[in-house]
């Protein structure tokens, strides 16, 4: 990660000449990176895509398969081969994001240029974002409020919530595992964000939107067409 911090900072350095302000040139930073990592990120989509057009199909295996979830596993397997599906696709974006994310870590620690920068209502992006500071402090948050990672947590509540296909029967233990993901997952995130420097939630935070934006876009349009035929 120290040769991608270099590159970061060199990005960044060149960004703030053009906007003077190193929140922005984090924003701009993350939607260079979003670009790059678009094709991946579509082809995740595609995924998506394919298997909510396959939930009947789905849905139909876990009914024929009730009591042998080994055969309703291979079925599964079986039917993503047969459309082309790759169920881990939309995954990769993420994966890929983690080294530019300790990497960006190590860059709001170590530069100087980043210490003390303000953006909005954030005094240092070096440091959490701090909207409230409470006299006494408060079970879970501390002696201080930071905005920031709630408003990350929501957005990738939203993120889940698109990306999760819709589910036919309610009662089905796989649909609640996924509703259940889809509440913890940005519970558990918005808490190991809490108290990292408001820079680096930033960064998470806009990349998450744009991946919303992406997924509102083209989930919803039929360009991923799925055949529904036994051959």
């Amino acid at each position: 990660t120290g040769s991608i911090g270099r590159i970061l900072f060199v990005i960044l350095q060149y960004i703030h000449m053009a906007v003077k302000n190193w929140g922005l040139s984090i924003v701009f930073l993350t939607v260079i990176i979003n670009i790059l990592l678009f094709p991946l990120t579509f082809k995740g989509i595609k995924a998506m895509k394919q298997m909510q057009a396959l939930q009947p199909k789905m849905e139909a295996l876990k009914k024929a398969h009730k009591g042998d979830p080994q055969k309703l596993n291979r079925e599964v397997m079986e039917l993503y081969k047969k459309y082309k599906i790759n169920p881990v696709s939309g995954c990769l974006p993420m994966i890929l994001q983690m080294p530019v994310f300790f990497a960006l870590y190590q860059v709001l620690m170590r530069s100087t240029e980043l210490r003390g920068a303000p953006f909005l209502w954030i005094k240092d992006l070096s440091q959490p974002d701090r909207l409230i500071i409470f006299k006494t402090p408060i079970m879970l948050i501390g002696n201080e409020l930071n905005i920031l990672p709630l408003l990350m947590a929501v957005a990738m509540f939203f993120q889940q919530k698109l990306s999760t296909p819709p589910q036919t029967s309610s009662g089905d233990q796989m649909a609640q595992q996924q509703k259940m993901m889809m509440i913890m997952m940005p519970i558990l995130f918005g808490f190991l964000f809490y108290r990292l420097p408001s820079g680096l939630v930033m960064y998470w935070f806009t990349n998450t939107l744009l991946t919303v934006v992406e997924q509102e876009m083209f989930l919803k349009k039929p360009m991923f067409h799925v055949e529904h035929s036994e051959s």
